[in-house]
């Protein structure tokens, strides 16, 4: 367990770290650009969010994939274990009354 944590952390600060280098690479080249028009700017930031939406989504699924291998692991009750409880003891007091 302790070594999908670790993978999480290191996923979440390369992670972090390569879009730092893309935002100061796109900085960089905009502002060499000086000229362009607010047009080209504005398509710009809209690529760049919605590259980074693309990101989130992929990190997200990624972290949720790495959460339910370390809950397997650790052998924690799901909704689906303790909804199936909740049926069986509501099942278990109904044959008492």
């Amino acid at each position: 367990m302790k070594d999908k944590l670790e993978q999480l952390f290191y996923f979440g600060l390369g992670t972090a770290l390569m879009a730092k280098e893309k935002i100061e690479q796109a900085g960089e080249s905009t502002r060499s650009c000086g000229e362009e028009s607010d047009h080209r700017a504005r398509e710009f930031f809209d690529q760049a969010v919605a590259k980074g939406g693309e990101e989130r989504e992929l990190v997200t699924g990624r972290i949720k994939e790495l959460l339910k291998e370390i809950i397997n692991e650790l052998g924690l009750a799901t909704r689906a274990d303790i909804e199936a409880l909740r049926a069986e003891l509501a099942h278990l007091r109904q044959g008492q009354s």
